[in-house]
């Protein structure tokens, strides 16, 4: 039998400057996604659809993971914000840490705040060659307490119990696709209480997906690859209500 594997939602708030940013693009992502679905159908509009769910979700990360915003001052993020305090806590406690996100963007972010701190940690995504000597490295050097993966580098095939935490940046919309990340940890081999946690941005984009995943039985992974929404079976009420209008105050 597996140990015991904990899982939290950690919901944050957006700051300021997050909130006119995501009024601001909501506002602009409306019209264009609507008057899509009003000629195409849902189904027809899914390449609008996923461009503005995905400048949202961006937000949600961090400004600064929007390559347009990459270097423009003044922008931070709640999640970011709670991302640092929950895995200096978490190293501070001794634990090994698995840090998941989908976007490479926002791993460069978090690389950046990981350096400015002189924090020892390794890195995996999609180009990454030596990957059994990360592994390797990760399980065996106590020295080495943080592991940042790419949700398609690191969703398979990768052993890792040497981690009894594990974080979710961006919450995955297919709950096997997320299974499969906890599971580098928590899998035969481990035997220690793996924590799990969920960053989820308040009054955005990806609470709503999180709803709707609550809701509906059938959440597949067609949000984050190329298969479109058809099969997610989206109905104009939904859509209502991932692009209803943002309050900013």
């Amino acid at each position: 039998d597996l140990p015991p594997k904990i899982e939290s939602t950690l919901h944050v708030p957006m700051t300021h400057s997050q909130k006119q940013l995501y009024a601001r693009i909501l506002e602009e992502v409306r019209p264009r996604v609507f008057d899509a679905v009003s000629k195409r159908g849902i189904a027809g509009a899914s390449v609008s659809i996923l461009a503005a769910l995905l400048r949202l979700r961006q937000v949600c990360n961090h400004p600064n993971s929007i390559e347009f915003l990459r270097d423009a001052p003044g922008y931070e993020s709640g999640k970011f914000r709670a991302l640092q305090e929950l895995t200096s806590e978490a190293l501070e406690a001794g634990r090994k840490v698995l840090l998941f996100s989908q976007f490479r963007e926002m791993l460069s972010i978090i690389r950046n705040w990981l350096d400015s701190q002189n924090i020892n940690y390794l890195y995996l995504d999609g180009t990454t060659k030596d990957r059994q000597d990360l592994v390797d490295r990760f399980n065996q050097d106590q020295n080495v307490r943080l592991f940042l993966i790419s949700l398609k580098a690191g969703g398979t095939g990768l052993n890792l119990t040497a981690a009894d935490s594990v974080i979710i940046y961006d919450p995955w919309w297919n709950p096997a696709v997320e299974g499969q990340a906890v599971d580098r940890a928590h899998r035969i081999g481990q035997n220690k209480t793996v924590n799990v946690y969920r960053l989820v941005t308040e009054d955005s984009i990806e609470q709503k997906i999180m709803d709707l995943k609550g809701k509906k039985a059938r959440i597949v992974d067609a949000l984050i690859n190329d298969s479109g929404l058809s099969t997610l079976k989206l109905t104009k009420a939904d859509l209502e209500s991932f692009f209803s209008p943002f309050p900013t105050e």
